[in-house]
């Protein structure tokens, strides 16, 4: 119903606005020296606009440019700052910890009571402290190799776990092959990983009855492809047949946190063998954690006690750090509480029923899928099922000329398709005005 002439024509006037509004950012742009292609990170030139807008502040659920624009933030750091930008406690125990020092390779006090913080939020009585969720991942796949004595992997098409080379398989007309977008792939990955259809019952029993999967590595619901929910009884089937197989189940949670208070698989089930949460539960300060059940305990603890003393693969010198204790400390103490997601999922609400107000009032065979406080606006009247349909609902031209005509007006979503987050200091006013935009640029779109 979009005209793709419309999308270009709105593009080419939006990108002429932002050049004028953002004079300062762009001025960082063509000078900033010592940087690879201007940025700190390359990723941070994937946003829609034709040169990054340079942040000089966010405090709470807003974002303040070098160019003095006051964003409503709905990315919040692509999920590391759900529950605010800087909250109170966080940025104190930040600060007293930075006159204690930042990392001893030592245990402390506080880091005791934090394994008891996570054992009590996500039901896991045992717990390790990474730096990234992609170093959490890695060493999971690790863990559960050895403890297995199983090679092999299953994701399923169209996951993004970090920066982690064996889940870099995709499906491509249903055939497996090495994700071509990975930088130096040297690897052939394929007799190691295994990748199937999200949703695919039978895919998934057939591959888990081989014997030789060690872990299946997997989101409750997958959100790095936009939004595809597991449709009724699939979560269960996948907890049922890893029992059987003696394969073991890992959940990584760091976006789908957002779901509610202990992660999707304690609001909705099922429990996993290991959980992996990253970004948001520092606040943003760099950690991870991987919880899990006294069963895999004891079987990493004997995999342990057996092999050669040395470098194990895992961990590294900063993992587990005190800034990265207290930080987390800080935050499940006192920021990622349940009355926190009560509002954050109440906002989520209110925008997911004015989303679908301006849906209804274009006639657009759109949907919105949400969980919890992670909403996703999906260009499609049917939800897909798998990360192929996901895929291919996709319309990166008209994402980004959305994205781009929000941010001109004050609103940032998330780079990446169309999700949005809302947390615990989101205001209904910044909800209501995301929805007035968004429909602006639809009446534009289509007049």
């Amino acid at each position: 119903m979009i005209e793709r002439a419309s999308i270009e024509a709105m593009r080419e006037r939006e990108i002429a606005r932002f050049i004028a509004a953002n004079p300062k950012s762009k001025a960082h742009a063509t000078s900033a020296q010592g940087w690879f292609q201007g940025v700190p990170f390359h990723w941070m030139l994937d946003w829609s606009s034709p040169f990054p807008i340079v942040a000089q502040e966010a405090c709470g659920a807003t974002l303040t440019s070098i160019d003095g624009q006051v964003f409503d933030d709905f990315c919040l750091g692509d999920t590391a700052s759900m529950f605010g930008h800087s909250p109170a406690p966080l940025a104190k125990a930040i600060a007293v910890q930075a006159g204690q020092g930042l990392s001893y390779m030592l245990p402390t006090a506080k880091g005791a009571e934090l394994g008891s913080m996570l054992a009590g939020m996500f039901g896991l009585p045992q717990w390790q402290v990474t730096t990234t969720a992609s170093e959490a991942n890695r060493a999971v796949i690790r863990w559960c190799r050895g403890i297995t004595r199983r090679d092999k992997i299953l994701i399923f098409n169209g996951c993004y776990h970090g920066a982690v080379d064996d889940v870099f398989v995709d499906l491509r007309d249903g055939r497996a092959v090495n994700r071509p977008s990975l930088i130096g792939q040297v690897q052939d990955l394929l007799p190691t990983t295994v990748a199937i259809e999200f949703n695919d019952v039978d895919a998934l029993a057939a591959a888990l009855r081989g014997g030789d999967i060690a872990c299946v590595l997997a989101e409750p619901l997958m959100t790095n492809i936009g939004m595809v929910r597991d449709t009724p009884g699939f979560l269960r089937e996948l907890r049922r047949l890893c029992d059987e197989t003696g394969t073991i189940l890992v959940l990584d949670e760091t976006h789908t946190i957002s779901s509610g208070y202990g992660g999707h698989s304690n609001m909705h089930g099922p429990k996993p063998d290991i959980l992996v949460v990253g970004k948001s539960i520092g606040g943003g300060v760099p950690c991870a954690v991987y919880g899990f059940t006294d069963e895999i305990a004891k079987r990493m603890a004997a995999l342990n006690a057996s092999r050669p003393a040395g470098h194990s693969g895992i961990g590294t010198t900063l993992s587990a750090n005190a800034l990265a204790i207290t930080a987390m400390h800080a935050m499940l103490g006192q920021v990622i509480t349940r009355d926190a997601y009560a509002h954050m999922l109440a906002m989520a609400d209110r925008l997911v029923a004015q989303l679908n107000g301006v849906i209804g009032t274009h006639a657009l065979d759109w949907h919105v899928s949400h969980v919890g406080a992670r909403i996703e606006l999906v260009c499609s009247a049917i939800p897909p099922r798998n990360g192929s349909e996901a895929r291919a609902v996709m319309d990166p031209a008209l994402e980004s000329t959305i994205h781009l005509y929000l941010a001109n007006r004050g609103i940032l979503l998330a780079p990446f398709h169309n999700m949005m987050l809302v947390s615990p200091v989101t205001q209904a006013a910044q909800v209501d005005r995301l929805a007035a935009e968004l429909n602006s640029a639809l009446t534009e779109l289509l007049a």
